[in-house]
């Protein structure tokens, strides 16, 4: 089993890198659900410091729980730094409890600037293409698409619409040419990742790739990978990361709450 490389634009899938200048006096405040996994954390600080850089906005990192620094430090920190605004945009995929319970409770009350709360990342063609970006740099090759299986791996929950997000993300490989694609979760309903494996050998695809459908490393991931190497996976790919697509994913939620 093949493992994903962070590697540079390249091919295809390649994102020109145009640096975008929003009004003075924004910030963007990027909040992540947090980890206790320091490669999480490292590997966001890469995506927020693609962000600043094609925004051309002064850009923050917070984090819900497990980790360091929580959103009321970054925005009294982003205030006393000169920010008369700031955009908050959650790296969340999904519109699950995260981004409609404890976001909206972490930023809730009376702050000295105005806080305005985009949507989350979920439901742009740019996550389908990052997915497809690390799928590639793992080894699935474009000429390999038709014979090619993968398994949209992602966290899990309870809530149905979030997973309905995953089968979306599936569907839109599937119509990309892939030969199939199938959504699966580690934690709560729907099926796990190493049955969604055995479940494309069963349906005679001649290879099959596990894309954790998740920002950055950590517990689960890590869960998503073990299973996918016990079901015989023949290619893992990498977190979504600092995928291109996903910096400019982000640039634009952001960038487009300033200008609405």
């Amino acid at each position: 089993m093949s493992v994903g490389r962070m590697l540079a634009p390249h091919g295809p899938h390649a994102t020109p890198v145009v640096r975008r200048v929003g009004p003075a006096g924004t910030a963007l405040l990027l909040v992540a659900h947090g980890s206790r996994d320091p490669r999480h954390s490292a590997t966001l600080r890469t995506l927020a410091d693609g962000v600043r850089s094609l925004a051309g906005l002064r850009t923050e990192l917070a984090f819900l729980e497990f980790d360091r620094p929580g959103i009321a430090d970054v925005l009294g920190d982003s205030v006393a730094g000169g920010a008369d605004r700031v955009v908050v945009v959650p790296l969340l995929l999904s519109r699950a409890y995260h981004a409609t319970t404890d976001l909206p409770a972490a930023l809730a009350g009376d702050w000295a600037v105005p806080v305005r709360r985009t949507e989350v990342l979920g439901g742009s063609p740019l996550l389908v293409a990052a997915l497809e970006r690390r799928l590639l740099e793992a080894g699935s090759v474009t000429a390999d698409r038709e014979s090619t299986g993968v398994v949209v791996a992602a966290t899990g929950s309870r809530d149905a619409d979030a997973r309905a997000s995953v089968a979306a993300v599936a569907g839109a490989l599937r119509r990309a040419g892939w030969r199939d694609a199938l959504p699966a979760y580690v934690t709560g309903p729907g099926q796990r990742p190493g049955d969604a494996v055995r479940e494309l050998r069963a349906r005679r695809v001649p290879r099959v790739a596990v894309a954790p459908y998740v920002l950055a490393p950590g517990l689960l991931p890590d869960r998503i990978a073990a299973e996918a190497a016990a079901a015989g996976a023949d290619v893992l790919s990498a977190p979504l990361g600092a995928a291109p697509e996903l910096v400019r994913l982000v640039v634009e939620r952001g960038v487009g709450a300033v200008a609405g």
